[in-house]
């Protein structure tokens, strides 16, 4: 076997066991991972109890560094395992994983920067894929295929709820006024969008019989105005609703997944899968 054959065998043996949970290295593999990536958002939130950190402090800084070592060795292992690099590297879970080992190595420049290791916890979306759960992939594909489809009739509703609440935070303030703390009207408009999508933060709160009775309307409104872009999308889904039987294979070239099973060529860039 040439070099260049034993390179070819190694770097797509090393791709199967870290980008796919089909096998059982690799569902080890990603299994172990995020074991590591909960323990290091663990060692975060305990390093921010001042009584816990003063006591610990020592344990918890070389575990983080052990723990940002590993993830910089496997983030080096996910570039040279691949055809293209970049295809990872400006992917949304290449830009993660980077965003995810720096803090440490920052806070030796800035102080407090490590905290940011907690941006780890959305590694924890490779959950989907190292389980195989197949189903909820196909659900999820149904999801975003329905967002996308209602975006505009989302869009339309969104600019509605909008003027909306431009329109009655103006009122408010032309009937609260300045001294019951409607002193603009974008603080006005503010006070409706809160008011409107929770029940108001009480850090503003009508006090005329008139201006209670519209910002009673309004959490009314509100309520129901949760329900129309649930309706729109759960029409959308209807339409989109199809049996998914896909895998949590990953292309070696171009990193897309969800491929059919028993599928032999990448849907997207149309080179072989194994």
């Amino acid at each position: 076997m040439s070099n260049t054959e034993k390179k070819s065998t190694w770097k797509h043996r090393l791709h199967e066991i870290i980008y796919e949970a089909d096998t059982r290295e690799g569902k080890l593999f990603d299994v172990i991972l995020l074991v590591a990536i909960l323990a290091s958002i663990l060692l975060v939130m305990l390093e921010s109890i001042v009584s816990f950190d003063d006591k610990y402090h020592q344990f918890l800084n070389i575990s983080e560094w052990i723990i940002t070592i590993l993830f910089s060795i496997e983030y080096i292992l996910r570039i040279i395992s691949i055809h293209k690099p970049y295809k990872y590297i400006f992917s949304f879970y290449g830009i993660i994983d980077l965003l995810s080992t720096l803090p440490k190595y920052l806070s030796l420049i800035f102080i407090g920067s490590h905290h940011l290791a907690a941006l780890r916890a959305l590694r924890l979306l490779r959950v989907f894929r190292i389980l195989k759960l197949a189903r909820y992939i196909g659900a999820s594909d149904r999801l975003l295929l329905a967002l996308r489809s209602s975006r505009a009739k989302i869009a339309v509703f969104l600019f509605f709820v909008i003027i909306v609440c431009i329109i009655l935070g103006t009122v408010m303030y032309m009937i609260e006024g300045e001294e019951n703390g409607f002193t603009n009207i974008p603080v006005s408009v503010y006070w409706a969008i809160v008011t409107m999508t929770t029940v108001g933060y009480g850090d503003i709160a009508p006090h005329t019989p008139l201006g209670q009775l519209i910002a009673s309307l309004i959490m009314i409104l509100g309520y129901a105005i949760i329900a129309i872009p649930t309706g729109i999308v759960s029409s959308e889904m209807t339409k989109t609703i199809k049996e998914v039987d896909t895998n949590t294979q990953a292309c070696p070239t171009c990193l897309k997944d969800n491929h059919k099973k028993g599928a032999i060529f990448c849907y997207n860039c149309g080179n072989t899968l194994n």
